[in-house]
């Protein structure tokens, strides 16, 4: 299970309680690793989450790690991701980053604080509202947006190692608030449009759009194509290629192209495929050369306006 806070819990996958009784885990894993067994006609991705829960909250003292908010003895902490937001670090590659405009994540970060703050009770003491057991205890629309918040610096850092042929501007206004492009991204192989998602669990792509049940009703692809269109009024030029970034295990392929959209070409991709995305591009999403580059990089920087 990846550790976002909007994927399921260790209890939720098995079913249980936070208040179960550790005889009660026990039935609940025996049940379900029966149950989910592929062996017997089960689902492997299910299987394999009921060992992973079970794996972090199957004895006592990892139970008790968990419930700490800490990895278990079977988890790196070296691969543990606090939730807090990152502060400065100095680059390990020296190489220049990308070009960049704006803070990732940053009104998602602002909006996350301010709806726990109210969760919690005014006035009512909040010490850590990035602590893990208390994140987990909260309501999914505010587990959602520090989920969206991590998707979008992770994208950030990842569009910054491309380097300086590239810019980026983050938390791009299109006018409300909520409806903001996470990134707008130019290169010479195309201007794209980028939103950063993570929905908490895997998800598919029928007619040009993500589906599933972690996506409930919403409609993605076709809001990330209503917003560029705000833009490019604004701004009088095209984007050449909308994107939606996921978290890796919940894509079945690196990219799914999804055809056109508002003109441009679409597809979702994995996070670790990203950059070659970039690089490569997708169909019809090239710029001409240099001096478009060059002309588009002057519209947007005298157009683009982040959110508040």
């Amino acid at each position: 299970m990846p550790d976002s806070p909007i994927s399921a819990t260790p209890y939720e996958v098995l079913g249980v309680s936070p208040s179960a009784s550790h005889d009660e885990l026990r039935r609940a894993y025996r049940r379900l690793a029966r149950e989910t067994h592929p062996d017997t006609g089960g689902s492997s991705a299910r299987f394999v989450a009921v060992q992973l829960a079970w794996e972090r909250i199957g004895t006592p003292e990892d139970r008790a790690a968990y419930d700490r908010g800490r990895p278990s003895r079977h988890f790196d902490d070296s691969e543990h991701q606090p939730w807090a937001a990152p502060s400065a670090r100095p680059a390990q590659d020296t190489r220049p980053p990308a070009r960049a405009y704006g803070h990732p994540g940053g009104w998602r970060r602002e909006r996350f604080l301010g709806l726990m703050r109210e969760w919690v009770g005014i006035g009512a003491p909040l010490p850590d509202p990035y602590d893990p057991a208390l994140v987990r205890s909260a309501p999914r629309e505010i587990r959602h947006l520090l989920a969206d918040a991590l998707a979008e610096e992770a994208t950030a850092r990842t569009i910054s190692s491309l380097g300086i042929a590239y810019t980026v501007w983050h938390d791009v206004s299109t006018g409300y608030p909520d409806e903001k492009i996470d990134h707008v991204v130019l290169g010479a192989s195309g201007l794209f449009a980028i939103l950063s998602e993570d929905f908490g669990g895997p998800v598919r792509v029928k007619g040009g759009e993500l589906i599933g049940e972690p996506v409930g009703g919403d409609r993605p692809m076709h809001e990330l194509g209503h917003r560029v269109k705000a833009l490019q009024r604004g701004l009088r030029l095209k984007f050449t290629g909308l994107v939606i970034v996921l978290p890796d295990d919940d894509l079945s392929e690196p990219v799914i192209e999804l055809g056109r959209v508002r003109g441009a070409s679409a597809a979702v991709v994995r996070h670790s495929y990203l950059p070659a995305l970039l690089r490569e591009g997708l169909p019809g999403s090239a710029l001409s050369g240099g001096n478009e580059v060059f002309d588009v990089r002057t519209r947007l920087l005298a157009g683009i306006r982040f959110v508040e």
